[in-house]
């Protein structure tokens, strides 16, 4: 027996192990497959492709920092860590007994304010008074300044025709000198008590002006004496609380955080090849890392104005060295449409997965193209 017949005789058992059936099923298998893969194809180019998905999120809110606007001792503590407050709530109270004695500093330095110019005001009706006595005064020296003056001109034509001694008529002109140097001196009395009036009128306006300075030092006071108060300007839940009763707090010191939990958000990081059908308004799919299994719904609230790293401390100056392009990511901001029961099991800082539904922006991709190439 040849060489030829021994392989040919080897071969025959190894065609006959696969069998007819066995070729049908790989025949179904291979049309499976086939079918699978153009269903998928087709499906990806009609939905696939238009979910958007990224792990790069996380869960956020608009937290408020509890910090003081005067310095002082904490003297009680109010609320414990994480702890529910409603809007208003007393937080922290720090010692007022420090703005309270500026208060009463101020109202003290109002009063006295105003008794000065009260006094001023008096001492204007006086002065009026003594403006009064000295036109008096001013009015009797003129009409006895005219008097000597007529007696000089009556005396003078006697002397002249030797009725009356000169000596008289000498004596006649130094009163008549006399009493107008009177005149001239009660019209400076009547000048000196008017412009004293002015003197007082400016009291009166000092007086006034340090009252309103005193009463904007009483409104400062105040307001110092009611911030002595904090209270949480939202509601929500306490946390990163550091204040402790006893405590001296410099104004600004951050003492607590307010979380409210009723308005959280979420911040998708997208690559910047995701964001051409990207609109607000569309639908989204969120998977909390905390909650296996847990999808909660969502929707796309809006995009941010720049790319992160130009919001960066130090953004990127890429005309200033060697250049390496990279893939740069967008803020994106998604509310959350969670039940009430779910949303108690979400807090600031969970890691997500966000999948957007672009969909609906399907055809202004096209159009944008058309209108590019026209």
């Amino acid at each position: 027996m040849s060489d030829e017949t021994v392989q040919e005789d080897a071969a025959e058992p190894a065609r006959k192990r696969v069998s007819p059936r066995a070729k049908l099923i790989l025949l179904v298998l291979a049309c499976v497959a086939l079918v699978g893969g153009i269903w998928w194809y087709v499906d990806y180019q009609n939905n696939g492709k238009f979910f958007q998905e990224t792990n790069d999120a996380t869960v956020q809110a608009d937290m408020v920092t509890i910090a003081p606007r005067v310095s002082g001792y904490v003297a009680e503590v109010l609320v414990a860590e994480n702890q529910d407050v409603r809007p208003g709530q007393p937080l922290v109270r720090i010692d007022p007994r420090d703005a309270r004695a500026q208060a009463a500093q101020a109202e003290a330095q109002i009063a006295v304010a105003g008794a000065q110019a009260d006094t001023a005001r008096a001492q204007i009706r006086e002065q009026y008074a003594a403006i009064d006595q000295a036109q008096a005064q001013l009015a009797a020296a003129r009409s006895k300044a005219a008097y000597d003056a007529a007696e000089v001109a009556r005396y003078r034509p006697l002397a002249a025709s030797g009725a009356e001694t000169r000596q008289q008529l000498a004596q006649l002109e130094i009163t008549a000198r006399q009493s107008a140097d009177n005149v001239r001196a009660a019209q400076a009395a009547v000048a000196a008590q008017q412009r004293r009036v002015g003197s007082l009128e400016s009291q009166v306006a000092q007086g006034r002006a340090q009252g309103q300075a005193a009463r904007a030092q009483l409104a400062a006071a105040s307001v110092d004496v009611g911030a002595t108060q904090l209270t949480a300007p939202i509601g929500g839940r306490i946390g990163d609380r550091t204040v402790t009763i006893g405590q001296f707090v410099q104004a600004g010191t951050r003492l607590m955080s307010v979380v409210p939990l009723d308005s959280l958000y979420i911040t998708a990081n997208f690559k910047e090849t995701q964001l051409a059908l990207m609109r607000p308004g569309q639908p989204v799919d969120i998977h909390v890392d905390a909650l296996d299994g847990v999808t909660v719904r969502g929707r796309v609230e809006s995009l941010a104005p720049g790319t992160g790293a130009q919001f960066s401390l130090l953004p990127p100056q890429n005309a200033t060295g060697n250049f390496t392009k990279i893939t740069q990511r967008v803020p994106v901001r998604v509310s959350i449409e969670a039940t009430p029961a779910a949303r108690r099991l979400l807090v600031p800082g969970l890691s997500v997965t966000v999948t957007v539904d672009t969909r609906g922006a399907r055809g202004e991709l096209k159009a944008l193209r058309e209108q590019a190439e026209r």
